[in-house]
């Protein structure tokens, strides 16, 4: 672990959010013909959001705490954000049949006519196109792979904390 190094780690999460948004849009949505729910988009927001303070912080290196810290804070948002929505989709997921809430317009619609605040209300509702798998691998679907993907992002996240206190 003594070669993970505060520019190796913000490296490795800028590749594994080009990885994993490659992983999405050529597999899944090229390949096998998936549209991601609004949820996924979602999950692919905060992995963007990630991958582009890690990529900064990779790229730049800063010496200060401070700006490490916030790059940190930055990326850290990204990826508890994804966590925080596959946590939400998979619980989506596993809802009785009954309780499942009713499919509503897409997320095109709402972001034209609702305010910010509104469209992440219902998208975070969840509707019933959330809550269908359509896919699995190894007996997950593919918010269970993303939450074990961005379980692991989360753990490198805390590594890499470690190694900013250490700096000092």
């Amino acid at each position: 672990m003594s070669r993970l190094t505060y520019r190796s780690l913000n490296w490795i999460l800028a590749v594994a959010a080009l990885l994993g948004m490659g992983f999405a849009l050529l597999f899944l949505q090229r390949f096998m013909g998936f549209a991601p729910c609004s949820l996924c988009v979602f999950q692919r927001v905060g992995l963007i959001v990630m991958g582009c303070f890690a990529l900064i912080a990779a790229l730049v290196n800063p010496k200060a705490i401070w700006a490490r810290l916030l790059l940190w804070a930055g990326s850290f948002a990204g990826i508890v954000w994804s966590v925080g929505v596959a946590a939400r989709h998979i619980w989506l997921q596993h809802l009785p049949a009954d309780q499942v809430p009713s499919c509503g317009p897409g997320l095109d619609y709402w972001l034209n006519t609702l305010p910010l605040q509104q469209v992440l209300h219902e998208v975070l509702s969840g509707s019933g196109e959330c809550a269908t798998v359509d896919w699995r691998f190894l007996g997950l679907s593919i918010p269970e792979q993303a939450l074990i993907f961005f379980s692991i992002l989360l753990i490198l996240h805390i590594i890499l904390l470690w190694k900013i206190f250490k700096f000092r």
